[in-house]
C-alpha cells in the first residue's frame, strides 16, 4: 500500500480552511515557509510523522482523519472507508463480500 500525499494534502487544506486559518498561520505555527505549507497541501512533498503530528496539533484534529479521512469515534467512522472500497469492486466482488458478511453474521 502506498501512501497517497495528494489526499492527505488536500485533506490539510480542507481542514485548515474549515477552521479558518491560512497558510501564513499555519507556516509561522510550524516555523516553515508557506511554499513549504502550498507544497505539503498540493502533495508535492512528502510529509513526515512529526510534521503531520504538528499539523494536527495546530488544526486541533486526530492524525487519522488527515491520513485516512476518517474520525475515530465518529458515527461513520470505518463505514466512509468500507463504502469507499466497495463501490471500486466489480459485481461479482460485491457478491462475494455480501456472502462473506452473511458467514461472520451466522458465526457471531
Amino acid at each position: 500500500m502506498s501512501v497517497d500525499y495528494k489526499s492527505i494534502g488536500a485533506r490539510i487544506k480542507a481542514k485548515r480552511r474549515a477552521s479558518r486559518k491560512t497558510q501564513e498561520d499555519m507556516a509561522e505555527a510550524l516555523f516553515v515557509t508557506v511554499g513549504y505549507i502550498s507544497q505539503l497541501e498540493r502533495g508535492i512533498t512528502k510529509i513526515n510523522l512529526d510534521t503531520l503530528s504538528e499539523i494536527c496539533s495546530f488544526l486541533s484534529c486526530d492524525i487519522t482523519e488527515l491520513v485516512t479521512g476518517s474520525i475515530p469515534g465518529h458515527d461513520n467512522y470505518l463505514q466512509d472507508d468500507f463504502i469507499e472500497r466497495f463501490q471500486k469492486l466489480s459485481p461479482s466482488q460485491k457478491q462475494m463480500l455480501i456472502e462473506m458478511a452473511d458467514i461472520i453474521l451466522k458465526h457471531s
